[in-house]
């Protein structure tokens, strides 16, 4: 049986640090209002790079993570809500920027959950056969969908980018679990509109903010009960209990989510890999930057095993539990 394994991570973020005392400049807060709130004390914001532009530079770093050349991709998963076109995708864009020219590309819309939804499509078409090298990347510039003068959104966000190569494999390791859940029922719970239904025949609003916007303590249930979970069952998917775990790369939002999904679970913290104050929430990206900076660090070692766990807008979540090479 096929199995797909990580043979590579890569990471982006812009140069341009916005710290909570760079956003009190902007709105009604100040760095003790938003760090004692959600853990954040800065986040990356573009200065003229665009989605593309940071996918590029963390699937780059991840192909030479993973010691393979761009020809040898089959496919290209690119999972964002802020890409720079509706046409062309991103990945796309990322596929002829790389020289990809052997690799099928698409985008993918699943918000803060799209890296997890596209390891999980990777971990698929791996195991089908169809594939056997697959770049996945999670890249958003949030900050050109935030209403900048709404302190309960635009404190929570930043721009980033991360990659990880998967790779089919004989050995039984890699991927171990996944477990995917959507909820359209809570679709109001965090909104970003795309473009207004307007025509000849429908006038157009002047109201219209294409901006995002969000229920946060409806947001913050549904994350923590979404993490505790997933975790359950990828766990009971893979006959493991959590002293099997090494390490839980939940996404970054808040990190009072983090810290209550752990005492909800009786996980204990140290296991959760937070960075959340120094990148804040950058949607699809945030568990990819995470596992990039886990590589760098030198945190994970072969036969490890690791969560990746993910929540976000649709409402969507989900989880992966994979055997780290």
């Amino acid at each position: 049986m096929r199995h797909a394994i990580i043979i590579g991570t890569g990471s982006y973020v812009p140069e341009n640090i916005m710290t909570n005392d760079d956003m009190a400049k902007l709105v009604d807060t100040s760095d003790e209002w938003i760090a004692s709130r959600t853990g954040i004390r800065a986040r990356r914001i573009s200065t003229g790079e665009n989605t593309s532009d940071l996918a590029y530079k963390a699937a780059n770093k991840a192909l030479q993570n993973a010691n393979i050349e761009a020809r040898e991709l089959d496919l290209i998963i690119c999972a964002t809500i802020t890409p720079d076109s509706f046409m062309p995708s991103v990945a796309c864009i990322v596929q002829e920027r790389l020289g990809a020219a052997n690799a099928a590309a698409f985008d993918l819309t699943a918000a803060c959950t799209g890296l997890i939804y596209g390891m999980a499509s990777a971990t698929a078409f791996i195991e089908s056969g169809m594939y056997k090298n697959i770049m996945i990347i999670g890249a958003e510039t949030i900050s050109k969908a935030l209403d900048w003068t709404d302190r309960s959104t635009c404190v929570l966000f930043g721009d980033g980018a991360g990659a990880v190569v998967m790779q089919a494999s004989d050995v039984n390791n890699g991927v171990m679990a996944v477990h995917l859940v959507s909820d359209g029922s809570k679709q109001d719970y965090l909104c970003l509109p795309a473009f207004e239904l307007t025509n000849p025949y429908i006038p157009r609003k002047d109201d219209y903010k294409p901006t995002i916007s969000m229920k946060g303590q409806e947001v913050f249930k549904f994350a923590v009960r979404s993490i505790t979970d997933h975790i359950k069952v990828v766990l009971e998917k893979a006959s493991l209990r959590e002293e099997d775990i090494k390490y839980i790369v939940t996404h970054q939002a808040n990190c009072r989510i983090i810290e209550h999904a752990a005492r909800t679970s009786g996980i204990t913290i140290d296991k959760f890999f937070i960075n959340i104050d120094r990148y804040a929430n950058t949607s699809a990206a945030t568990i990819g930057i995470a596992l990039d900076e886990m590589v760098e660090k030198n945190l994970l070692q072969s036969g490890d095993k690791v969560i990746l766990v993910g929540f976000g807008a649709g409402m969507t979540s989900g989880a992966i539990l994979v055997e780290w090479n």
